[in-house]
């Protein structure tokens, strides 16, 4: 999309583009709700995999492949920031991967409890949370999360983006998805599920805007109200899927998606570690250099589609790296 906004600069393009970028500080773009829906996403499956694995392997078997999973994916968040930071990181809680294993570790410690408990606790992190960073403000580089990083860490991260702390939150976003989870394996009628989700969605983006002056949405401190309209539009999301797939049985059109969702952690992690843009653009660049002002799109185009000939490779020969 940023090769088209160069290639035709519209209203159209331009909107989308800016979409696909970060908020600099107070607001909510598309971009800003990629990782609230990886913590939803990372919840709600939670209850069917133990449901499956309970069925030959005891509690604590499964805990500990939790566990063990949870550590692989805490050490290939710390091998993805210290590649792209270009030091060793041991704890870098920026990266997507670290907060979702810490979160799906502490989402598995409530999956046998019951869905108030669930509710319950989901509610304490998102409040408590919220209470602790009211005094401090929310000023970039004056604030809870700011101080937080820099006694904890020593050190804090440009742009504003908070770490430990902020972490804390990420977790009630995992456990409303758990609580979704619960919900789509109960024998409720679709219709129902549908009108459910879709209530908690559109609560969710309402107390979000609705806490928004006085708890204004900021992604890069994950402050409560962000929480509730980022889950809340996370939810939405997932509704729209869950509807046109579960619910309508229009499942083919997705399958370029189903090649992306089974290696997610491995593009992810080849994004960072391997030069897959440098060694394309080997063979792309001549030939871009004679389109004109299509060649930055199709470079772009030829990046994607290597990328995703290379996860259809391994959906085609069951080659599936979950942690």
């Amino acid at each position: 999309m940023a090769a088209f906004q160069k290639l035709s600069g519209n209203p159209i393009t331009d909107t989308i583009a800016q979409q696909l970028r970060h908020t600099d500080w107070q607001g909510l773009r598309f971009y800003d709700l990629i990782w609230p829906a990886f913590m939803l996403m990372t919840g709600l499956s939670l209850p069917f995999s133990y449901a499956k694995r309970s069925l030959h392997q005891t509690h604590g078997e499964i805990l500990r492949r939790v566990l063990r999973r949870c550590v692989v994916l805490f050490l290939l968040g710390s091998l993805r920031e210290s590649v792209k930071l270009n030091a060793p990181y041991l704890i870098e809680l920026s990266s997507a991967l670290q907060p979702i294993a810490i979160a799906y570790f502490a989402a598995f410690l409530l999956v046998r409890k019951t869905w108030q408990v669930q509710a319950a606790v989901g509610a304490f992190l998102l409040v408590g949370y919220g209470l602790a960073l009211a005094p401090f403000g929310y000023a970039r580089g004056a604030n809870l999360v700011y101080y937080s990083d820099m006694a904890v860490l020593g050190r804090a991260l440009p742009e504003g983006w908070g770490t430990a702390i902020s972490t804390i939150p990420t977790i009630a976003t995992t456990i409303l998805g758990l609580l979704l989870g619960r919900l789509l394996m109960s024998p409720r009628p679709a219709g129902e599920k549908v009108r459910i989700v879709a209530a908690v969605g559109l609560a969710g983006v309402a107390l979000g805007a609705a806490l928004n002056p006085v708890v204004p949405v900021i992604q890069k401190l994950w402050t409560t109200s962000y929480g509730l309209a980022s889950a809340g539009c996370s939810c939405l999301m997932f509704l729209f899927f869950y509807w046109v797939i579960d619910v309508r049985g229009l499942r083919r059109w997705a399958f370029p998606f189903v090649v992306i969702g089974m290696n997610a952690v491995a593009i992810y992690m080849a994004g960072s570690l391997v030069p897959l843009r440098r060694i394309i653009g080997i063979f792309t660049t001549p030939l871009a250099a004679g389109l004109g002002p299509f060649g930055a799109l199709f470079q772009a185009v030829a990046v994607l589609a290597v990328e995703w000939l290379i996860l259809y490779w391994m959906y085609r020969r069951k080659i599936f790296l979950t942690g």
